[in-house]
C-alpha cells in the first residue's frame, strides 16, 4: 500500500461576540453517507507558506476573506488508512479572528466534489465547537485556540 504526505493549514476564525466558524456537509465514507463538521483547512500549495494557505484555504470554504490572524496554534500530525492508501498530514492551524463580518460565496479551486458541499455555520463558542467536531486533530485544535483566545483576551 502507497503512503501519502501532505501539509494542510487552516484557520479557527473567532467573530468579535466569541463565536466560531465552522464548516458542514455530508460525504460518502466506505458507501454510506456521514455527516462532518469540520474546521477549514485545505493543502498548501507550492511555494506558499503555511499562513498562506489557512487564510486562503477559510476564505475559499467560508466565503469570509477579511481575517486577521490572532496565534499560531502549531502542528499535529494526523494519519489514516483508507482502501487505497496510507495518509500522513500534518496539519497547521492559526487562530483567526473575523475583521470584517461581510462574506461572499465560497469558492472552491480543486475539482472534488464533495470539498464543494462544505456549507459555512457559526457556534456559539469554542467549547461548543470542540463539541461538535467530528475528528479528534480539530477538537485538539479548537481547545487551544480557547487557552490562545484567552491569553489575547
Amino acid at each position: 500500500m502507497r503512503t501519502r504526505e501532505y501539509r494542510a493549514a487552516g484557520g479557527v476564525v473567532l467573530d468579535d461576540a466569541g463565536r466560531v466558524l465552522l464548516i458542514e456537509r455530508w460525504v460518502m465514507r466506505n458507501g454510506r453517507p456521514v455527516f462532518e463538521v469540520r474546521l477549514p483547512k485545505g493543502h498548501v500549495e507550492p511555494g506558499e507558506s503555511d499562513m498562506q494557505a489557512a487564510l486562503r484555504e477559510t476564505c475559499e470554504e467560508t466565503g469570509y476573506c477579511n481575517l486577521e490572524i490572532i496565534a499560531d496554534l502549531g502542528e499535529a500530525l494526523t494519519e489514516w488508512t483508507d482502501e487505497q492508501e496510507h495518509v500522513r498530514r500534518t496539519e497547521h492551524y492559526y487562530l483567526l479572528r473575523l475583521a470584517d463580518p461581510q462574506h461572499g460565496r465560497p469558492q472552491f479551486a480543486a475539482d472534488n466534489p464533495d470539498e464543494a458541499r462544505f456549507t459555512p455555520r457559526w457556534t456559539p463558542d469554542l467549547t461548543t465547537a470542540a463539541a461538535e467536531l467530528t475528528f479528534p486533530s480539530e477538537i485538539e485544535f479548537a481547545r487551544r485556540a480557547r487557552a490562545a483566545w484567552q491569553r489575547a483576551g
